[in-house]
């Protein structure tokens, strides 16, 4: 399958499929988290489902390759669904052109 040119998590957008090992569609990205003061990728929130409960927090060493139209993760789908829930943590919103944002966590290290 053709996911596109590789991108970077400064423009992966929301609603992209993910993918799992297994070949999989597994969800979509909900948000991408990073530390805007260090330029530091955190790791995605992926929608395993529609409705309530379906995040999933994705860690940035477990996420695979990001394309324009998906993201691939080294994880299998039932791993997939063991994920973590996110955690609440302050975020900020930063909305870029095209439809994408950017969830910045704020944090107090």
């Amino acid at each position: 399958m053709d996911y596109g040119d590789p991108v970077s998590y400064l423009v992966l957008a929301r609603g992209v499929d993910v993918i799992s090992s297994d070949g999989q569609r597994v969800g979509t990205v909900k948000s991408v988290l990073a530390d805007e003061s260090t330029s530091v990728f955190d790791g995605i929130v992926i929608d395993i489902r529609t409705g309530p409960g379906g995040d999933r927090f994705v860690d940035a060493h477990e996420v695979g390759s990001l394309y324009e139209r998906a993201v691939v993760l080294p994880l299998t789908a039932d791993e997939v669904q063991q994920l973590p829930a996110p955690t609440a943590s302050p975020a900020v919103v930063v909305h870029r052109p095209g439809g994408r944002s950017l969830w910045s966590r704020m944090r107090g290290r």
